[in-house]
Parts: C-alpha cells; structure tokens; sequence
C-alpha cells in the first residue's frame, strides 16, 4: 500500500493536557454526545489491550505503518523502514502515537520490543499500539511507555516494516496518520480531530453530571427507586448537554 501525505489539524497543547485528565471511557462517552458517528464505532476493540493498565491516559496524532514476521523477506533491507518511519513521522507534531498494524494473521511474532519502544519513545512518540505482538515486556515497563498489543510473542521472527505512513487496520479501527488517539487501560478511542478542543472542554462537565448519581449510590439512604430518579434526572442533564455541544459545534462548522 502506497504512502500518503500527511496533513493535519494542529491541536493547542492545553486540549491534549486537558484530555490527559480522564480516562477513555469517559472521552468515549463525550464523543458520543457529540452525535458525529454510531456508538459502536471510532474505538480498538477485541483482543487489542494495556500492557501495563497502570499507566496514564495518553493522547497523541497516529503515525501508521504495517508489519509482516512469519515468512522471511526477499528484500536484503529489512529494518530500512523502521528508521524511515522514525524519520517521516516529523511530519507530525507532537505527541505522537505509533500505530502498527500487524498483516500476519494471525501474529506470528513480536511487533515490538524493547529497542523499538526506546525508539519511538526518544523521537517523539507516547504510545504504541499495534494489532501484533509484544515482546521485553519486563524492559519496556521501565520505560513508562504505554503498550497496546493482542498478546505476547517470545520470537521476533522474520520482522519487518512494510508500509508507513499508511491507513491501517487495528481490531475494527481504521487509522490514518495524523488521526487523534486516546488511550489507557480501558482501550483506544479515536477523537475526530475537528471536534478534539470541543470533547476536552465537555469533559469536566460531563464528569459533574455523572456525580450526580454517584454521589446518590454514596449516600446512606440510597434505595433502588431513588437511585431511578438520580439516573433520570443525569440523564435529562446529559441530553441539555449533548443539545448545547451539537449546536456549537454546527456554528463552527
């Protein structure tokens, strides 16, 4: 698959700082109040999940590539691309996410390990989620580096870069480079990236009105038809609140 040009919408910092805040679950549920796609699409689902659930939430713009292992390459230059990639994906501001879709299905070998997590992680990249697998897990974890993969592989196998900057495919999620990620230990949701300031600024009210039941299930006197009422009235909130995004976000557009 051929290479594309990346061209992307630059975030103000203070969004991404913003979003670092909560978690993913609750990036999800904001998008969705903005109405701009199904609610089953726009997130990694499947086998794809946190190597280390411990870490914080990370955000960053995908830089993609595709990956082979289970059969030896004709071409003598095998690991060219990686560097390529390391190379190109200045054509992104930072934070960036690697993102890698393994095309060994199903994998064969470790996607990553400790090397090219050190790599990603010194020119400029968060994360890296791959559809494959990983490997030096022990390693990486001292790096605080947030893995997403879909098991773990011993063997490197025959690895080798194949395209990058290329859309790619990671358990029901397309990514094109430059696209917006939010990940943690509940998963990776794509934000689209003209609503991204938008989604960080609803989040804090958003969690306000969730309050609104959990402070009720705290209280001493909870019972079931007055845990109804809470969720009623949270949820009448949420629907002034998704009416107000929506109609800013159709007088920007």
């Amino acid at each position: 698959m051929a290479q594309v040009s990346v061209s992307v919408k630059h975030i103000p910092s203070n969004a991404f700082k913003t979003l670092r805040n909560y978690d993913s679950a609750t990036v999800a549920n904001v998008i969705e109040l903005f109405q701009v796609r199904p609610s089953t699409a726009g997130h990694v689902r499947g086998s794809v999940r946190a190597v280390y659930p411990e870490l914080p939430p990370v955000v960053g713009y995908a830089t993609t590539a595709t990956f082979r292992a289970a059969y030896p390459s004709d071409d003598p230059n095998v690991y060219v691309k990686f560097p390529e990639q390391l190379k190109e994906m200045g054509a992104l501001p930072e934070p960036r996410i690697a993102v890698i879709q393994d095309l060994d299905d199903p994998p064969m070998a470790a996607t990553l390990g400790e090397v090219m997590c050190r790599a990603y992680k010194r020119f400029g990249c968060a994360a890296i989620i791959t559809s494959g697998g990983a490997r030096d897990i022990l390693a990486v974890r001292q790096l605080n580096f947030p893995v997403f993969a879909s098991s773990i592989i011993v063997s490197h196998g025959y690895c080798r870069i194949e395209d990058i900057h290329t859309p790619v495919w990671i358990c029901g999620l397309t990514v094109r480079p430059g696209d917006i990620l939010h990940a943690d230990a509940n998963g990776v949701v794509l934000i689209p990236n003209d609503i991204v300031e938008q989604v960080a600024g609803a989040c804090e009210e958003f969690v306000a009105v969730e309050k609104v039941v959990m402070e009720y299930l705290e209280g001493k006197d909870a019972t079931p038809e007055g845990y109804l009422q809470a969720e009623k009235l949270a949820a009448k909130q949420f629907d002034q609140l998704s009416a107000r995004l929506r109609k800013q976000l159709k007088a920007v557009r």
